[in-house]
């Protein structure tokens, strides 16, 4: 095999002095087999051309109270110190620990120490978990096993290289090779030792209706949590998380950025000791996990994607965005073009039959549209929000006709038709929990807290997925559906299974995530052309996670485009446009013309009822939105996003740009959220090639691409007087 980087391979291990050094395109990871096989971290950070990095552990002279390993020869080793590579529990780290294994013995000390080590061209996929893959000759991966001597078990790590990108994955697979049970109480997938505290905290934060606000903060001694424990990842905080040296900026200086691909509690914590060294830790949850390992069981932790930056934030969210297209989507629609979409919720909730569906076919037929979604209300006796979830046949008194006789209908309209679902929830008002009401999560003797009118049901079972995959595929494989939103609208509470045993109940979050990946993958096998769209509330499981499973993700219930503009800015810190579920409503208090082009910067689709919502001027801006669409669909969803101008930094304007991959074609975007004080008004743009040459193709005017990156363009004849609060427009510039 040949590589293409500088390096003969990504992954080397120096026999001499005991160093593991990742190299990707422009960054080295390291760590070494110390003194007594302890994994000690080494470096992280830009490229670098050394082999002995091992001078770099030391950080400084333990104190007279840190404890040491009198087997060590090195004074000034000391487990209170050290940045390790994967720190554990009660062994003389005081910091916070990636793993912690109560033994059979009843304590919880744990102290792996490595054993040995293999390294091969490709990447293992993770048993039940999304995770990124790689084709022959993408990637390179590492395995270094280490052993706790005590209890027998094995955390074998695992680090994969992609080496074209500035990529990291880690995991760790655990087992139990000992003669006695054990309980994992922390299995974090991922640590991180960073040398200083100079650092600023960049995460997402929100709540419904106000997704992926970014807060930056510098870093202070002490602990950080970022987590959820809702079952789900949940809106309030997101599994990413960026550290930047203070005075970098979008496109300058150094930045750490790490996401988590899973969809249940998760956590995120980082300390900063005495020392001003930072230790992050990235994984599932502790707080309500126990899992119990028999002899010779293991347990696979979801992988972490590490990617660091020496070009600012936006080349770290630029990597993650076509990495993530490129091994991380694994649906057919990752790069191929979606059909432009209306959905029927907003436009009729639940008051609709066959006949209003197609006459919303009929009109946004004429506008372009190219598929229909019919949303909630058309199953069971689901005529409003209180009953129903369970039972997915069709209900016929509202599809005169039956399912299959509507999609006929849109289909013989030259539209392709999808369909709502929201599997893993059930109303107490419904056939199935009448049925089986034990399939509802609650803990025993505890009462259901209800959110919504509606229940979890239990997907640690596999009777329950069963079920609701026998219900879906009866009504996916007996009619021609090309798209499924598949939604999830309450957390969970009264955590517990009727199936697993007293000892095994703090196994249940993690195996409900492991039972919705299940079933969504039995689906996406099932229907491997359909197109899935996951959907929680809006934004409250907007995961790298089910990027797995469904290429998009509705970013929120909120359609309003100027608040769109920061939960768009803030998702796309991490996640790719093409992944942004975003549609044009009549809820808003922007034009429809605006409404367009903050979703244009998504996958784009219409939330509105096309006979009546709109005036026959918005009429033919819609038809120019479609248009646009298509002319700018690969541009937009394949090329490089460039945040100019952030709408949480400045209060007047938005502004952004897309620029193709062999920069012969930019757009630029920009969104007027209220009068700006100076009518002057020039931006410079960012990503083009110098010395090609770009034509303003409403102009007919001529640059440079180091002119419009360096000198701007002059925006001020654009009437800022009489024209903002929510106006936009768009500038294309082709390389002629």
């Amino acid at each position: 095999m040949i590589w293409k980087g500088v390096n003969a391979m990504p992954i080397t291990f120096d026999q001499q002095h005991h160093v593991f050094k990742l190299d990707t395109s422009v960054s080295t990871y390291a760590f070494m087999v110390y003194q007594e096989n302890y994994l000690v971290h080494l470096y992280y950070g830009a490229k670098l051309p050394d082999t002995d990095l091992s001078y770099l552990m030391y950080r400084g002279k333990f104190d007279s109270l840190s404890p040491y390993n009198p087997k060590v020869e090195d004074l000034f080793f000391s487990p209170d110190i050290q940045p390790f590579e994967y720190p554990t529990n009660g062994a003389g780290d005081f910091r916070i620990s990636a793993l912690s294994v109560r033994g059979g013995s009843g304590d919880a000390v744990t102290d792996i120490r490595y054993v040995s080590h293999k390294i091969y061209d490709g990447k293992p996929s993770l048993p039940g978990l999304p995770a990124t893959f790689a084709q022959e000759g993408q990637a390179q991966t590492l395995e270094v096993e280490a052993v706790d001597a005590v209890t027998g078990v094995k955390a074998t790590l695992l680090y994969t290289v992609f080496e074209d990108y500035p990529v990291i994955t880690r995991s760790v697979r655990l087992e139990n090779g000992g003669k006695a049970p054990v309980v994992l109480e922390r299995a974090y997938s991922s640590c991180v030792e960073l040398p200083t505290m100079d650092l600023d905290m960049v995460h997402l934060w929100g709540k419904w209706w106000n997704e992926n606000n970014t807060e930056r903060r510098a870093l202070q001694h002490g602990i950080t949590s970022i987590q959820s424990k809702r079952g789900m990842t949940g809106s309030n905080h997101n599994p990413f998380v960026a550290f930047a040296r203070p005075s970098t900026t979008e496109e300058s200086g150094e930045v750490w950025g790490m996401n988590f691909i899973y969809s249940g509690n998760f956590a995120i914590d980082t300390e900063v000791d005495t020392r001003g060294t930072t230790r992050v830790l990235m994984g599932i949850n502790p707080t309500d996990f126990r899992w119990r390992l028999e002899p010779g069981e293991s347990f696979q932790t979801p992988e972490a994607v590490l990617v660091y930056s020496d070009k600012g934030l936006g080349a770290m969210s630029r990597t993650f965005h076509h990495f993530y297209l490129d091994h991380l989507c694994r649906s057919e629609w990752a790069k191929k073009k979606r059909p432009l979409l209306i959905n029927s919720w907003e436009a009729a909730f639940f008051d609709f039959d066959d006949d209003k569906l197609v006459a919303f076919a009929q009109e946004a037929k004429k506008l372009g549209i190219e598929m229909l979604v019919m949303d909630d209300g058309w199953f069971g006796t689901r005529n409003d929000d209180l009953r129903g979830l369970g039972d997915w046949y069709v209900n016929e008194k509202k599809l005169k006709g039956g399912l299959s006789h509507l999609i006929e209908r849109v289909n013989a309209l030259g539209l392709k038709f999808g369909i709502w679902y929201e599997p893993e929830m059930v109303n107490p008002d419904s056939d199935l929990y009448r049925a089986h009401p034990d399939w509802a999560i609650r803990a025993k003797g505890r009462e259901h807290s209800i959110s919504r009118y509606q229940c979890v049901l239990d997907m640690t079972r596999k009777d329950v997925r069963d079920n609701i995959f026998q219900q879906m595929y009866e009504v996916l494989s007996q009619n021609k559906i090309d798209y499924i939103k598949w939604d999830c609208n309450r957390n969970i509470t009264e955590a517990a299974s009727a199936t697993l045993p007293p000892e095994r109940q703090g196994e249940f979050f993690h195996r409900y995530v492991l039972g919705v990946y299940d079933l969504m993958d039995r689906i996406t096998t099932a229907f491997p052309h359909i197109l899935l769209e996951n959907c929680s509330s809006g934004g409250c499981r907007f995961d790298a996670g089910m990027l797995y499973y469904a290429p998009q993700i509705w970013t929120s219930d909120c359609t309003d485009p100027i608040e769109r503009l920061t939960i768009q800015f803030g998702a796309s810190l991490c996640y790719p446009v093409a992944a942004m579920g975003a549609h044009v409503s009549a809820n808003s208090r922007a034009s429809v013309k605006t409404r367009g082009v903050v979703a244009m910067s998504g996958t784009f689709g219409y939330e509105l009822d096309p006979r009546t919502e709109l005036t026959d001027e918005e009429r033919e801006v819609v038809l120019q939105q479609v248009a646009d669409y298509h002319k700018y669909y690969d541009l937009i969803h394949f090329g490089d996003l460039y945040r100019l101008t952030a709408p949480t930094e400045n209060p007047y304007l938005a502004d952004w740009q897309f620029v193709s991959p062999d920069k012969n074609e930019a757009l630029f975007c920009r969104v007027i959220m209220r009068r700006p004080p100076n009518l002057y008004q020039s931006v410079c743009l960012a990503g083009l090639d110098p010395d090609k040459i770009y034509v303003d193709e409403e102009t007919g005017k001529a640059y440079s691409g180091a002119l419009l990156m360096h000198g701007g363009i002059d925006l001020s004849a654009y009437d800022y007087a009489n024209n903002y609060d929510g106006d936009s427009f768009m500038k294309h510039f082709v390389v002629r």
